[in-house]
């Protein structure tokens, strides 16, 4: 039977009772009570208090710390996600060639970002030489392959853009890759980006196609709707072209000249490219045509809605 430390101890302290009164008897039982004590603290975990004195410690304090079966780990970095993060930091260093030598691997294992940011360089010739028909190929893996993505995330961002281009490709043709001029594909692009993913961009062009009847039925009410919801996300396009709507008015659009006035004026002070210059000269004629009531409205239009954008 193997003995507990106080029960050792007990069983110590009778046996040196029951043994004799010699002086032999006596250190043999001194020696067996010494040996119980220390049985019995090798087999209890002993510590000093901050105060000096000696306390047992608990089973948890001696045992080694282990994490929990269910804690995650952090996930391994895949080489797909090594490589896009390379390529990206290479383009920023100003080396193009390695830059878009480790997106391409990236973009050919699937890798959506790296596969959006192949196409916009090659859309916009960022450092290399303009190429369509690379731009649209990399845009239509995306469209293909995360059409379903969650609405709001990082990723579902790019995938809208990858749509939004597509459709305006679609628009012009890309004659060198096969691609043909389809007005009608490129509403539907726009469609499912700015019904799905509540794209500002996309609701811009979709809602400018109905009001001009192009690849559709011509229908200003729809184009209002589209218009209003990307004006509202701050589009300065959407807001421009619906200011210009609500000053003369449509089928089913009534005319709403102050109103019209302030979403021009908000257009205006976001149109900073040469390429704008549009929106300001909208604005300028809206603005001297109005009457003087009608800038009044305008600006207590402007001033409410700068209140609730605050919010």
């Amino acid at each position: 039977m193997i003995l507990g430390g106080t029960t050792k101890i007990r069983y110590a302290g009778r046996a040196a009772g029951r043994l004799g009164r010699s002086a032999g008897a006596r250190r043999a039982c001194a020696a067996l009570f010494a040996g119980a004590v220390a049985a019995a603290c090798l087999s209890v975990p002993l510590a000093l208090a901050f105060d000096g004195t000696a306390q047992t410690l608990q089973p948890y304090e001696t045992q080694p710390m282990t994490p929990p079966a269910d804690v995650p780990l952090a996930p391994a970095v895949r080489p797909v996600d090594e490589a896009f993060r390379t390529g990206a930091q290479a383009l920023r260093a100003g080396q193009t060639a390695k830059g878009i030598d480790a997106l391409g691997y990236a973009a050919s294992q699937g890798h959506a970002m790296a596969q959006w940011k192949l196409g916009r360089i090659y859309a916009d010739g960022d450092g290399v030489k303009r190429d369509d028909a690379k731009a649209f190929d990399y845009f239509s893996k995306i469209a293909n392959t995360h059409a379903e993505d969650y609405p709001g995330t990082a990723q579902s961002r790019f995938v809208a853009n990858a749509f939004v281009a597509l459709g305006s490709y679609y628009l012009v043709g890309i004659p060198s890759a096969g691609v043909k001029r389809d007005a009608s594909r490129a509403r539907d692009m726009f469609s499912y980006a700015a019904s799905y993913f509540g794209d500002a961009d996309a609701q811009y062009h979709l809602g400018k196609l109905y009001l001009e009847g192009v690849g559709g039925p011509r229908d200003a009410r729809n184009a209002g709707r589209w218009l209003t919801l990307a004006s509202q996300k701050g589009q300065f396009q959407a807001q421009a072209t619906l200011g210009q709507l609500l000053l003369r008015g449509d089928d089913g659009v009534p005319r709403q000249a102050a109103r019209g006035l302030m979403w021009l004026t908000l257009a205006r002070d976001a149109a900073v490219r040469p390429e704008d210059k549009w929106v300001v000269s909208l604005q300028e004629e809206a603005f001297a045509d109005a009457t003087p009531d009608e800038r009044e409205k305008a600006l207590l239009y402007l001033e409410n809605w700068l209140k609730t954008a605050k919010r």
